[in-house]
């Protein structure tokens, strides 16, 4: 063995053999689809938009229940909803998309969104719509909506928006939050939301800049994969100008709370 020459062995392969099978120069001349040779182009073209509808462009629709729970703070009880939902195929949907919150003796802020949705990547969609909020004040102003949603690099969902109301005041919103399995059925999630005004909002209580901040953790256990209580903690705070207006107003800028909720989807 040590008296043999270094290299690779020397043993004849099917490329050395003259006789192989060559592909014939006219094997991509023919039609795209084979079939439309014996079948006809025609009717082809039907089976494909067929197999197409029935098994690549289905349409769905999903109703999301993210976050439905009630928070306790210092001895005030509050409630939150959040809630979306969307019908549509793969690139082209309709969402609609509803956040809420108020307390147990009938006050209630929240806003109801409609959107268009489109698919742009696999991980992200271009969204444009309106937006109405309601709520116990006389301020109620509608908005234009543009933003994106998607999937975000280490897996954060992500949901970005600007917001141009009726009276020409611009404001924006970040959410975005992960889901940590800890086992099968036990999942942590970290859920962080910022808000920012372009300009100054008395009417709204709303100072320029970053205007408000939330963040949490919620734990919660899939009795079913479309069914999931949770218990959690969460921070809130205004800040800058925002923080003035609350506390002119009488209230508190930053709280704590204890939550319990259910996460579900259908």
């Amino acid at each position: 063995m040590s008296g043999q020459a270094a290299g690779p062995p020397d043993v004849p392969t099917s490329a050395d053999d003259a006789g192989r099978p060559r592909q014939p120069p006219a094997a991509l001349s023919g039609p795209a689809h084979a079939a439309d040779a014996i079948w006809g182009a025609d009717r082809m073209a039907g089976a494909r938009d067929l197999l197409r509808r029935e098994n690549g462009d289905v349409r769905a629709t999903a109703v999301i229940i993210d976050r439905l729970e009630v928070g306790f703070d210092d001895g005030h009880e509050s409630w939150t909803w959040d809630v979306a939902g969307w019908t549509g195929g793969d690139i082209n949907r309709f969402w609609w998309k509803s956040e809420a919150e108020g307390d147990f003796d009938g006050e209630i802020e929240g806003e109801v969104q409609a959107l268009y949705s489109r698919a742009v990547s696999p991980f992200w969609d271009v969204q444009a719509g309106v937006r109405q909020d309601f709520g116990e004040g006389g301020e109620n102003p509608t908005h234009l909506v543009l933003g994106v949603q998607g999937l975000a690099p280490y897996w954060w969902e992500v949901d970005a928006a600007t917001f141009l109301s009726t009276e020409g005041d611009l404001t924006a919103r970040v959410e975005a939050e992960y889901d940590q399995r800890i086992t099968q059925r036990l999942i942590l999630q970290p859920r962080i939301e910022v808000e920012a005004s372009a300009s100054d909002i008395p009417d709204l209580g709303l100072g320029s800049g970053l205007t408000h901040v939330e963040a949490g953790l919620r734990l919660r256990y899939e009795i079913a994969k479309e069914f999931a209580p949770y218990v959690g903690v969460e921070w809130s705070r205004d800040l800058g100008g925002t923080a003035d207006f609350t506390r002119a107003a009488g209230g508190e800028p930053e709280h704590t709370r204890i939550v319990i909720g259910l996460k579900a989807w259908f």
